[in-house]
């Protein structure tokens, strides 16, 4: 039997214009990125002569778009390109760059036309930060779309019934690395106390994937007159808003508290495991996230890579992870150790996650309303599409 392959499919109101794509996921591998590519089908008789055009863009969000403060308003486009797909521009048989556009172009006849679009070296990746549960409006973000419309020019007003939009990630991906286990150590002198306190935090690596558990290699030699009443060791998220604020959101993604002590004179050896995980926060206002696709789960967000020669500006939002190993005694003493937490080859290359938001959609979970992205999926043993 074939392998299945699921495609993307959204169509505007006036049935114009209708977007398919093989993926909504785009890996970063810091030297290279994967292209975006889809089909366009349209229908002549409903266009009656309007052109249609194709844009990516990449928004930061800082707020609601109607926001406007002393003038400024929080949402600023940082890439924005559009294409010409009808009428074509060349022959559709040179436009053709993926072997899923091919088999989309025999499967959808001659009114389907390819778009293809590469990504600049200098955005960010897909990220967004965790609304409360009653938040409403759109969250602060880092967000790619596709959309497609039709109209007499491209700077033409464009009807909202002619438009199709579907929103895509660019996903970090981590490349095999071979960097020295991160390792920390402090030593502490207190007062009246003729001997110091001395800690050491080590990690096995300083590159994780989502969902690999984290070892934390504690040694704690305390030749101080002072008693360690706990020790606390916890993954902290680190999200800064390095455009228009510069704000920095520090939250404890996992932790773990066992009430270990270490008296005066004493040493202590432990190994201590966590395991960051979006399940355990999902209720929690700030967290980072890879980007969200509607009705789609996510992750945590990956550490953000920043390339040789980009400005940290451009990024929106930067994210970074770090184990805080915390002594309580007196008051308290902590190490932090950096480290990259990001998405692993097999989990991005891994295509059933098409499979899994068809599935939400069998159950009902999409809501049908207008800026929604509903019957936007389909699924079969070739790659057929067929609206549900």
């Amino acid at each position: 039997m074939s392998p299945k392959n699921v495609i993307f499919k959204k169509t505007c109101k006036d049935k114009s214009v209708g977007v398919f794509m093989g993926k909504r996921d785009f890996v970063d591998r810091v030297d290279s990125v994967d292209p975006v590519d889809g089909v366009i089908l349209i229908d002549p008789e409903v266009l009656a002569g309007r052109k249609v055009f194709v844009t990516l863009s990449c928004t930061f969000r800082y707020g609601r778009d109607d926001m406007d403060v002393m003038g400024i308003a929080f949402r600023r486009e940082l890439y924005l390109v559009t294409r010409q797909v009808y009428p074509p521009m060349q022959d559709r048989d040179k436009t053709v760059h993926t072997r899923v556009q091919a088999k989309l172009l025999r499967k959808l006849g001659n009114n389907a036309y390819p778009f293809f679009f590469e990504f600049p070296d200098n955005l960010p990746c897909s990220v967004a930060l965790q609304p409360a549960p009653n938040d409403v409006g759109k969250q602060c973000a880092v967000e790619f779309e596709i959309k497609a419309f039709s109209a007499e020019s491209q700077d033409a007003k464009v009807r909202k019934r002619s438009t199709v939009k579907l929103m895509i990630r660019k996903v970090q991906y981590a490349p095999e690395s071979q960097e020295v286990a991160p390792s920390v150590e402090i030593t502490k002198d207190f007062v009246m106390s003729d001997k110091p306190l001395h800690v050491q935090a080590t990690l096995d690596k300083e590159l994780y994937y989502h969902g690999e558990p984290i070892k934390v290699h504690v040694n704690v030699t305390n030749n101080s007159n002072k008693n360690i009443k706990n020790i606390i060791v916890s993954v902290d998220q680190v999200a800064t808003v390095v455009l228009f604020s510069n704000d920095s959101y520090t939250k404890c993604v996992d932790y773990e508290d066992n009430g270990d002590s270490v008296s005066a004179g004493a040493t202590l050896k432990k190994v201590y495991t966590l395991l960051p995980l979006l399940a355990n926060n999902r209720e929690r206002r700030g967290i980072a996230l890879d980007g969200k696709l509607k009705h789609e789960d996510t992750n945590l967000a990956s550490s953000s890579v920043v390339k040789e020669g980009v400005l940290k500006e451009v990024m929106g939002i930067m994210v970074s992870y770090r184990v805080m190993v915390k002594l309580i005694v007196g008051g308290s003493v902590s190490v932090l150790v950096c480290f990259q937490l990001l998405c692993s080859k097999s989990s991005m290359e891994d295509e059933m996650v098409f499979e899994e938001f068809k599935r939400s959609y069998l159950r009902g979970i999409i809501a049908g309303d207008d800026d929604d992205e509903e019957g936007n999926v389909s699924g079969g043993d070739d790659i057929t599409p067929k609206e549900k």
